[in-house]
């Protein structure tokens, strides 16, 4: 993954903030209001201190006082709000934004890919990001205008206060952080990745635990989990040592600038400025010492920005990363009438997968491909759904180059099965209406009877209401592959790529299903691929598949 500044990370994801740029304005102005009350407070203080040794009435002072004191209050509720608002409606943003890169990226960069550091990254990072957006963007802005406006106060009463002030800021809220963040940035980043790999352990783990069981490796596997676990502390132990330096040095900086101002003013009390006297020392050293909160609130936020940052990366390089296979649309409506692929080659990456392989895919028959496992079958099928794109040479539907036809036709007129079917924690009925939403329940039935399913799912308590658990691990996989078959039914796909989708089943509900996809061939084309000689009975023509070539 290239690396980022922190700067550059902060300026793409304030970037997305632009809907919300009123909100984000409240946020900053009833926030330094607030800070400016707070300060103010111990500044209006000692004044009224300073008036009693004068013996003047301080009712005044004591007024303010009490308003600055419920404003304090009322600006900070307005600030929070503001700010979590933000935040909560931009992290539902982002998650749709990584959503949608997602399902573009699917499947071509997504083949092999880690699924616990993605699920890593589509929660926990996702969601350290309302740090930066409810902790960070509004601070930043908060403490710069704050501290513009103190540094002018203190430069009033004399410009090297002014200068001591401004030296102090730059410091505690500019020096420091960066300094942090530079320290921090790779413990940051190196703490996330092993937290994805340690959600992707345990995802395996619990997904294998009967295979675990079953070959004695229980205390193998806890021991690897004891290992991991140790080593994310030690990377958290990492940061929280960065963390305590850095507050450390923030409040050693802190207290030599306010003690600086306190000598500095004694020093031109000295006779060193006109005019200047005790009123001048105590109202300065007050306003110092009393104004840097919103500084303070930016080294601290250091702490946290690494972890924060190193999450917006992994965000951002999802969301910047370009498919492999660019979807398609704006283009002349397609029909389907026949495919062909013409002299294609593939390759994954230096791996050639196929050579020089043509065929033609006539309308309303049944094709079939035989060969064995690693011949290139399955790519094959994959081409033609356009899930990746060739090498060299061309696949075409009803004529034309599929890179040229809309990416919506193509899904509309393709139905593809594999011998692994994914199920969805729901109900039956709603795992085959995946083919088809808004599907009646005539229809669902119909399309579970051809993917001689309809009868196993009567036995069921709750027919086709009953709920599959997770992975349709409560289905054998025949059964799962049987749904499968029936989505692709419901899905009244004209050009059907079955990928040996009969894998899994008896010779009984395999015959069933062969007979209803040649009942269904005046409606459908049909490529049917299988290592099984017998499968591909049904098929008007069989091509063999071997080392990446068709014979």
């Amino acid at each position: 993954m290239h690396r980022r500044s922190g700067i550059v990370i902060m300026g793409r994801l304030i970037g997305l903030v632009r809907p919300l740029l009123a909100v984000m304005a409240a946020a900053v102005v009833t926030g330094v209001a607030g800070y400016l009350c707070a300060t103010f407070l111990t500044v209006a203080a000692a004044a009224g201190v300073l008036a009693a040794l004068k013996q003047e009435a301080p009712g005044r002072i004591l007024a303010a006082l009490a308003v600055m004191a419920v404003l304090r209050g009322v600006f900070r509720y307005v600030e929070q709000q503001c700010n979590h608002y933000i935040a909560f409606k931009l992290l539902a943003i982002i998650r749709h934004k990584v959503f949608a890169a997602l399902r573009s990226l699917c499947p071509a960069k997504l083949e092999g890919r880690d699924r616990g550091d993605l699920i890593s990254l589509i929660t926990s990072d996702i969601e350290l990001l309302e740090v930066f957006y409810a902790h960070t963007i509004s601070p930043i802005a908060i403490a710069a205008l704050t501290c513009l406006i103190m540094t002018g106060f203190l430069g009033s009463i004399h410009p090297l206060c002014g200068l001591l002030a401004l030296a102090g800021y730059g410091t505690v809220g500019v020096a420091l952080p960066l300094w942090n963040s530079r320290r921090g940035a790779a413990a940051g980043m190196a703490y996330r990745q092993e937290f994805g790999e340690m959600n992707s352990f345990i995802l395996d783990s619990l997904r294998g635990m009967k295979e675990t069981m079953q070959y004695g490796q229980e205390a193998e596997r806890l021991d690897e989990l004891q290992r991991g676990s140790e080593a994310l502390a030690r990377r958290q132990e990492r940061l929280k040592e960065l963390e305590g330096d850095s507050s450390a040095a923030a409040g050693v900086c802190i207290t030599v600038f306010s003690f600086g101002m306190l000598f500095l003013t004694l020093w031109l009390s000295l006779g060193h400025a006109e005019g200047f006297g005790l009123p001048q020392v105590v109202l300065a050293s007050t306003a110092m010492m009393s104004s840097f909160g919103p500084v303070t609130a930016l080294s601290s936020l250091s702490n946290n920005l690494t972890q924060t940052l190193a999450c917006g990366e992994r965000v951002l390089a999802i969301l910047e990363e370009k498919p492999q296979v660019e979807e398609v649309s704006g283009q002349p409506e397609t029909d389907f009438s026949g495919a062909a692929c013409g002299q294609v080659d593939f390759s994954y990456g230096n791996e050639q997968i196929l050579k020089d392989v043509s065929l033609t895919v006539p309308e309303n028959q049944i094709l079939g491909i035989h060969g064995r496992s690693g011949s290139g079958k399955s790519t094959l099928l994959k081409l033609m759904m356009r899930f990746w794109d060739v090498s060299d040479g061309q696949v075409s539907i009803s004529g034309r180059d599929i890179r040229q036809i809309n990416t919506s036709d193509l899904r509309k007129m393709e139905g593809f099965v594999t011998q692994e079917t994914v199920l969805f924690h729901d109900s039956i009925a709603n795992n085959i209406a995946i083919g088809k939403p808004g599907a009646s329940r005539e229809e669902i039935i119909a399309a579970a009877k051809k993917a001689a399913i309809h009868s196993f799912i009567e036995t069921l308590p709750q027919g086709y209401d009953t709920p599959v658990a997770e992975l349709g691990d409560s289905l054998s996989g025949g059964e799962r592959q049987r749904i499968g078959i029936a989505r692709a039914f419901l899905h009244e796909a004209r050009f059907l790529l079955l990928d040996e989708c009969t894998a899994n089943l008896d010779s009984l509900n395999e015959g069933q299903i062969l007979k209803s996809l040649a009942e269904e061939k005046e409606k459908r084309t049909v490529v049917l691929v299988s290592h099984r000689r017998s499968t591909l009975n049904i098929a008007d023509q069989v091509f063999e598949m071997s080392g990446g070539r068709v014979s």
